[in-house]
């Protein structure tokens, strides 16, 4: 992976990330395009995806400013819950994390037609979000969290987009929009961590993810994805308080479309 394509599939990384159009699934296309795989494509997605974490810190770090104050209150009070619910939230990307980790692999190895599909599930489920109309909540519940959890497992698919899920399920839920966009940004962190952890200490073991990437190419793709992600998760928070989610809808349809047609005329 030469740094030029290190700082393209970066930025598409960041933007994507917060965009719901799925990051994994455009990776997945714009890797395919470079003809890039493998553990070299492994190695890259973590960095990115790193850097797109560090985006959300400096985006929203009044609101985890905010929830830390009050967590180190040590009683039950918004804070708190807010940090319940993101914990709540985490239950079902960990067990898929845990237990299905080896199938997950296996599925974004199984080509683009895959992509392809997501990409149209996406496309449906910001749909059902723009036109349906629930009785709106004021603050997300634990019931409500954990079901967003659960869009968030289920969005490991590639293709499937992770914002664009876990949003769409929160807003059929008939949560608010603003504190929705944010708690979306913020319950994949831990998760994020959690699995570039995890393959931390596959490298100590041994089993290395670094593959033959340049040290230039990776540094391109952090700073890439970090500036894009800082872009794209302010312009996110703007969009979902718009509700103008539709047009999004339109562009995974469109994308979905097009990669099925390109899959199955090779």
């Amino acid at each position: 992976m030469s740094w030029f394509e290190a700082l393209v599939l970066g930025i598409v990384q960041g933007l994507t990330e917060y965009l719901p159009v799925s990051s994994s699934g455009h990776l997945a296309i714009g890797s395919a395009l470079f003809g890039i795989q493998g553990e070299e494509n492994l190695a890259f997605t973590i960095v990115v995806h790193v850097a797109t974490v560090f985006s959300t810190l400096v985006v929203l770090w009044k609101e985890i400013e905010w929830i830390f104050s009050g967590l180190f209150k040590f009683k039950m009070n918004d804070e708190t819950r807010y940090v319940v619910n993101i914990l709540i939230s985490m239950i079902p990307i960990g067990i898929v994390g845990v237990f299905f980790k080896d199938a997950v692999e296996d599925i974004f190895g199984s080509g683009l037609l895959v992509v392809g599909c997501m990409l149209l599930l996406t496309a449906t489920l910001l749909a059902f979000s723009y036109y349906a109309k629930p009785r709106r909540k004021e603050n997300i519940s634990m019931k409500d969290a954990f079901v967003i959890g659960l869009a968030q497992a289920c969005a490991v698919m590639p293709g499937l987009s992770r914002s664009g899920t876990t949003i769409a399920t929160g807003l059929l839920l008939g949560n608010n929009k603003e504190k929705l966009a944010q708690f979306s940004f913020l319950m994949v962190i831990p998760p994020i961590l959690g699995e570039a952890l995890l393959d931390v200490m596959k490298a100590v073991k041994g089993e290395a993810v670094a593959g033959e990437i340049p040290t230039l190419s990776l540094v391109a793709g952090f700073i890439a994805a970090f500036v894009s992600g800082c872009i794209a998760c302010k312009w996110m928070i703007n969009i979902v308080k718009k509700g103008k989610l539709i047009y999004f809808a339109i562009y995974c349809a469109i994308a979905g479309l097009v990669t099925i047609a390109c899959t199955l005329l090779e």
